[in-house]
């Protein structure tokens, strides 16, 4: 087998199979390869006798400070040759973490939970990051070795069946990836070449744009594509893009984008790129020949600020300026928010407006909870935990009769009790009582004490996570999932629920956004946010309701925190 290893400025390299060492030929480019048979492998550079792994890992067996094994990615039997893929536009996704999916938290483990996705009617499943990081739990976005399963969760091949088994039924996989960081241990890049440069608020972050950058853009490109091709992923999330620091002509993201749909059109199947950003720039998801980058849609948390806003009264941090009246149905028509206008939390303008006569709404993920908003939270404390059912229900009804693309997070169709926690398992105790630390003061500074903020690395922290799988049927939760089963069949059945076009949406308030009203062509919304009842004129033939609200023939009495969706013809 030829070893190859990119170390552009090392005099030696010496790679270490099964045991034994072997000198690499230095070839063009910074490249080194070896020819030689075996299995576990690893670097060694200069005259240093500590073996590294492979920056491009397909396997890391023993965790993320040893050695690196070799892995076929043809010998996985895939049963999916029928699969033709499913657009993100008319979809609906649903995020899960497999650690904390299920109890036994595998790839294999989701799979036996494929059918309650399939019934509750989503069509893509969002994986958060399976990289291989360091110890066995965590959230995945400390990744070092980019390119290698996380172990624990089942490696390579278990994450091959668990895309397969979605495939059979009918589910898009879309893999969250982070390439705007490298975690805080196993992070040897920088041994091998001038992949660094500059710090980003959580960790290392990549040489794009100087001196060697050719190679560092390449091994990004090359892991999105290898996730795609060989994985059979459907698509990607790329976490927090604002800090991918690129200053060239082509930005990698356009390259990225123009890369991917090559491999498209080649696989004959769609892949999805979508981006999360606080810069509120349509750029991201104009298409290329528009003059952006390319990407088919981003995260919209404008949206959750607002419904958040509304839902549950806290106005505090970057939930400040959502408290304006009209937040909600200003940023249902416009996605942004902040649209070249004033950000309190920031202290300067922000963003840029989006033209909604031709931007298409679907281009924009609208949830009502994500993993950050939950798990960045001191106790990471769900919405079922604050407000009512009857308020959860009309932060549903929003999304997912919304005219952009609706995305939930694992637990919360059923009200899940469960809370979602920040938490991480680094095996070196100096790392890890920093995290601890850091974790506590962090929230001290916002008002909690210490020992509210949960122990990061605990594994009760973990276990708490976990979801409950007995909860879905029991009252009070079944109801919730019954209505959102019912949301996302009525999206499916009424064309004007996923109709993408901006400029088509009307949205009437009250003064103190106590009720609001969403035009979906002859459809209406109507939901009450208020503690007593109110009369709203949105008579018609009773699609989805929660709180049995009575429809007349000239009005609609709505009770206390509910809502009603209704055919107007």
């Amino acid at each position: 087998m030829m070893f190859r290893v990119w170390a552009p400025s090392a005099e030696r390299v010496r790679v270490r199979v099964d045991g034994t060492d072997h000198e690499m030929t230095a070839a063009d480019d910074g490249w080194w390869q070896a020819d030689v048979t075996g299995t576990d492998y690893a670097f060694l550079l200069g005259d240093d006798d500590r073996p590294l792994p492979d920056p491009r890992s397909q396997r890391q067996p023993d965790g993320v400070h040893e050695a690196s094994r070799v892995y076929d990615h043809s010998a996985f039997e895939w049963t999916d040759q029928s699969w033709t893929g499913r657009q993100l536009p008319g979809g609906v996704v649903y995020e899960l973490h497999v650690g904390t999916f299920t109890e036994a938290g595998t790839f294999d483990a989701v799979i036996d939970r494929l059918g309650h996705l399939a019934d509750l009617g989503v069509t893509h499943v969002e994986l958060l990051p399976v990289n291989s990081f360091d110890g066995t739990a965590g959230w995945g976005y400390d990744g070092v070795l980019w390119g290698a399963a996380h172990e624990p969760y089942g490696g390579p091949d278990g994450l091959k069946r668990l895309v397969d088994a979605c495939h059979a039924r009918g589910l898009a996989v879309v893999l969250d990836v982070v390439y705007n960081h490298l975690g805080p241990s196993g992070a040897y890049l920088d041994r091998f070449g001038p992949y660094f440069a500059g710090r980003t608020d959580w960790g290392a972050g990549l040489n794009l744009d100087g001196p060697g950058s050719d190679e560092v853009r390449r091994y990004v490109l090359d892991n999105a594509l290898g996730w795609l091709r060989d994985f059979h992923l459907d698509g990607l999330r790329l976490d927090a893009v604002h800090a991918l620091v690129d200053k060239r002509a082509v930005h990698l993201l356009e390259e990225l984008a123009t890369e991917v749909e090559a491999l498209s059109a080649a696989l004959n199947r769609p892949l999805t790129l979508i981006a999360e950003s606080d810069q509120n720039d349509p750029k991201l998801v104009t298409a290329r020949d528009a003059g952006g980058y390319g990407l088919h849609a981003q995260w919209s948390d404008d949206l959750h600020h607002a419904l958040h806003v509304r839902l549950t009264g806290e106005t505090t941090g970057y939930y400040t300026d959502f408290a304006e009246p009209g937040a909600l149905a200003r940023t249902l028509r416009e996605a942004f928010f902040h649209a070249g206008t004033w950000s309190s939390f920031r202290s300067r303008t922000h963003g840029r407006p989006l033209d909604r006569r031709v931007a298409p709404g679907h281009r924009f993920l609208a949830y009502l909870q994500d993993h950050d908003q939950i798990g960045n939270r001191a106790t990471g404390d769900r919405l079922s935990a604050t407000v009512s059912p009857g308020l959860l229900a009309c932060g549903a009804a929003v999304v997912f009769c919304s005219p952009f693309t609706p995305m939930l997070f694992m637990g919360e169709e059923w009200a899940a009790e469960t809370p979602w926690q920040f938490f991480a398992s680094f095996p070196d105790p100096e790392l890890a009582e920093a995290v601890r630390t850091g974790r506590r003061r962090e929230f001290a500074r916002h008002g909690w004490g210490e020992t509210d903020v949960p122990d990061p690395m605990d594994p009760a922290t973990v276990a708490r996570s976990r979801l409950d799988w007995s909860e879905p049927g029991k009252p009070g939760h079944r109801e919730i999932l019954g209505l959102y089963r019912t949301l996302i069949r009525l999206r499916r059945s009424y064309p004007e629920l996923t109709d993408p076009r901006l400029d088509r949406v009307a949205v009437e308030t009250a003064p103190d956004d106590s009720w609001l009203i969403l035009h979906r062509g002859g459809l209406r919304l109507a939901c009450n946010f208020a503690a007593k009842p109110v009369e709203l004129p949105v008579a018609g033939e009773v699609l989805a309701s929660w709180g049995n609200p009575e429809v007349g023939a000239a009005a609609t009495v709505l009770p206390a925190e509910s809502f009603v969706l209704v055919a107007t013809r």
